[in-house]
């Protein structure tokens, strides 16, 4: 067994120098300013991320509203109009609803078409064309009715069409066929 160091194993003179002067200076940067450079460069680079990709994130398209709806007609004279389905809730300043006659007439133009937020129709008992609100959210949701004076307006025959548009997409939501009052 040979005991004698290779010289590859053995630092020289010049590293050993070198060693010492790194070990011994006291320009280099401390643990404690290095972990907090480390961590403000971790935070900027996961900042400049998130707003390269913020973009994408507010693009998430939505599939257009549908909406199922159930009529029924009341011995008043009345239609209720009710959304039984409906897959995400609408704002009512979008809602636009029109009620159109075979021949596309109306005798009361302003009742005929409109929001479902127009002041004369949201709430409001006595209107040609009501929308109630069942949560009072001002948003339309499940369970909302329109309630139609079909007598008053004249669609009680049975082939008038009520149809639902959403303004916001450009998208009918739900449209159907007024049945006859006996």
């Amino acid at each position: 067994m040979n005991n004698v160091a290779s010289s590859s194993d053995c630092p020289t003179a010049v590293e050993s120098a070198s060693l010492r002067r790194i070990s011994d200076d006291q320009d280099a940067v401390s643990p404690v300013i290095a972990t907090v450079l480390l961590l403000a460069i971790t935070v900027m680079l996961s900042s400049m991320v998130f707003i390269m990709m913020q973009e994408s994130f507010n693009n998430v398209e939505k599939q257009p509203p549908r909406a199922s709806i159930s009529t029924r007609s009341l011995d008043n004279g009345y239609h209720v109009v009710k959304f039984t389905s409906l897959g995400q809730h609408l704002d009512p300043n979008h809602l636009m609803f029109q009620v159109i006659s075979p021949d596309g007439q109306c005798p009361y133009v302003e009742a005929c078409e409109g929001f479902a937020s127009d002041a004369d129709v949201y709430g409001r008992i006595g209107s040609n064309v009501t929308f109630f609100d069942r949560d009072a959210g001002f948003t339309v949701s499940e369970g909302d009715y329109f309630v139609i004076d079909s007598q008053g307006l004249g669609s009680d025959s049975g082939n008038w069409t009520f149809r639902l548009f959403y303004t916001k997409t450009n998208t009918q939501v739900a449209k159907v066929i007024l049945p006859s009052i006996s």
